[in-house]
């Protein structure tokens, strides 16, 4: 489990993850929120026969990775979880809907937003204002370098 964590980010970065995974996640719960309620008979109102197993993957990878999200536990697996969702949603029901990516019916922005930020939560990790960080955090903390516009890059401290 160590393995999926990057060093955390700290100072104005990590605060920013902080905001980053609270809004996130509280949009992911409220999006899954009506389907957690009935995880394994949600979908079946829509049709296409998914297996209730399938269904409550999904209920569960909404609702409780972005629980996981807000609290910043677990961060990693609540990723891989909401982004396997995510791209399962938008390949087996947005796109062929006839779904376009924003605007119209079946438009599947909101899922392509949400795999985004797992993706993004996935690579940077949840940062040091997380429950991650409490539980399994490394003694590295790194501070993302504050990059002035009259910085240049490559140049000497």
């Amino acid at each position: 489990m160590l393995k999926l964590y990057t060093p955390f980010i700290g100072g104005k970065a990590g605060t920013g993850l902080l905001i980053f995974r609270v809004v996130t996640g509280v949009a992911l719960m409220l999006h899954g929120y009506e389907k957690i309620l009935h995880p394994f008979t949600w979908m079946d109102k829509m049709g296409g026969g998914v297996p209730s197993f399938f269904q409550f993957c999904a209920a569960l990878s909404e609702f409780g990775g972005g629980l996981a999200l807000v609290a910043g536990l677990l961060t990693p697996l609540a990723c891989i979880g909401i982004a396997i969702t995510m791209t399962c949603a938008i390949f087996m029901v947005h796109v062929p809907q006839g779904g376009h990516w924003i605007g119209g019916p079946n438009s599947f922005e909101a899922a392509a937003s949400y795999l985004t930020a797992s993706v993004l939560l996935f690579f940077t990790g949840p940062g040091t204002i997380s429950a991650d960080k409490f539980l399994f955090g490394k003694s590295a903390i790194v501070e993302a370098p504050y990059v002035t516009p009259s910085s240049k890059i490559g140049a000497g401290a």
